[in-house]
């Protein structure tokens, strides 16, 4: 962390937290969809729209989703972020909106997301557009980019596709727990290496789903959180950090800008890898999984794929990772950063049944977005760790 870097360290907390509309939801727009998720969050803690001065957003579909938004609940916010980054967009606005509400330029923020991206269209749809050198080639986006990474990771570092799999498996063991999950049907590594290949060496289950969904956090500031949360998630340090757009101007395909964001989030928070109760990371392939858990610290560069081997990240391991069955077996509408925040939070609040870990008291969220392009790391706590 820079000399000068300054996190308004435990001094903001999510407090309340909702998803809405999970899998499927037809007839309803993203909007619609982000806006009951939203909703839903503000009321389990007593508050309404109309409390909100700090509006954080950003909608697959609307490009000025935070005035839309304002529109629709007919608010009237102090500060509105739109902020765009893909997937990881929510964990910097949860950034953006701890150094608000720490300055008094807000009281209460709102991030929310919602994608009808199921229904509406039935396939993954990306808004990626190739670079007129990449155009030629035809590359699917943006499953093909993350392929990409996958075969030189392969080839650097021999990773086996049951590796993969370990990472598929085990966030359908968690999926089970999870009611909410879109996927609940058991997998086995047989069914795994029978699915449907789409890129090598990716097939069907080493993808994300393609899913409706919204989720919405409330943040305020740790004097107000107590008052509204019996267990509020504080906000112990948060970093972002890019280093492309295009997959064919990534540095090291087998080396994310998480190495950045992830050592700068922990400094803040003043913990290190081993600290960490649940940790909840963007699985939108399989590979992804094991490249954060490396960039991250939990293991070295090209330990990753004998890390999650033997169900170290599933139920019953070590090192619970996408405890809500992830973007592989639970949602993934579109953007799946959002619900990273509201597992980890929920974690530490307790009470999730039988994916619940055991004295949960810190977490990290994690976010990507674009093709393995933008990173971005929060770590989470409970009081105890103030």
């Amino acid at each position: 962390m820079s000399m000068t870097e300054r996190f308004p360290r435990g001094k903001t907390a999510i407090v309340a937290s909702a998803t809405y509309g999970m899998g499927e939801a037809p007839g309803q727009t993203s909007l619609d969809l982000a806006v009951h998720a939203s909703v839903r969050a503000l009321s389990s803690i007593g508050l309404t729209p109309q409390n909100v001065d700090g509006l954080f957003i950003a909608l697959p579909d609307d490009y000025l989703s935070g005035l839309s938004f304002t529109e629709y609940l007919g608010i009237c916010p102090r500060l509105t972020d739109n902020n765009r980054t893909g997937g990881s967009s929510f964990l910097t606005h949860a950034i953006h909106a701890a150094l608000a509400l720490d300055a008094g330029l807000c009281d209460v923020a709102l991030i929310a997301y919602g994608s009808n991206q199921r229904t509406a269209s039935g396939k993954l749809v990306s808004s990626l557009r190739p670079s007129p050198y990449e155009a030629p080639y035809r590359l699917a986006r943006p499953i093909g980019g993350y392929a990409l990474a996958a075969s030189r990771y392969q080839a650097q570092y021999g990773l086996q596709k049951e590796q993969l799999g370990a990472v598929a498996l085990a966030a359908r063991q968690w999926a089970q727990r999870n009611p909410e999950a879109f996927l609940r049907d058991p997998l086995s590594m047989d069914d795994y290496l029978a699915s449907r290949m789409v890129a090598d060496p990716f097939s069907v289950r080493d993808c994300c789903l393609v899913t409706d969904g919204a989720a919405a956090v409330v943040m305020v500031r740790a004097d107000r959180a107590r008052d509204l949360a019996t267990r509020p998630a504080y906000l112990l340090g948060g970093a972002a950090a890019a280093w492309h757009k295009d997959i064919t101007n990534m540095p090291d395909l087998t080396v994310t800008a998480a190495s950045v964001s992830g050592p700068r989030a922990m400094a803040q928070a003043g913990v290190k890898p081993a600290d960490f109760d649940v940790v909840e990371l963007y699985d939108a392939f399989t590979l992804n999984t094991i490249l954060f858990l490396e960039d991250l610290g939990f293991c070295a560069k090209g330990e990753g794929a004998a890390f999650v081997e033997g169900g170290r990240i599933a139920p019953g391991g070590s090192l619970p990772v996408n405890t809500n069955g992830g973007g592989l077996s639970c949602v993934h509408p579109g953007m799946y950063g959002l619900f990273t925040m509201v597992e980890a939070a929920q974690q530490l609040a307790g009470g999730l049944g039988e994916r619940q870990v055991d004295n949960a008291q810190l977490a990290l969220a994690h976010g990507n977005g674009g093709e393995l392009s933008s990173q971005a790391t929060l770590v989470l706590g409970s009081a105890a760790t103030l």
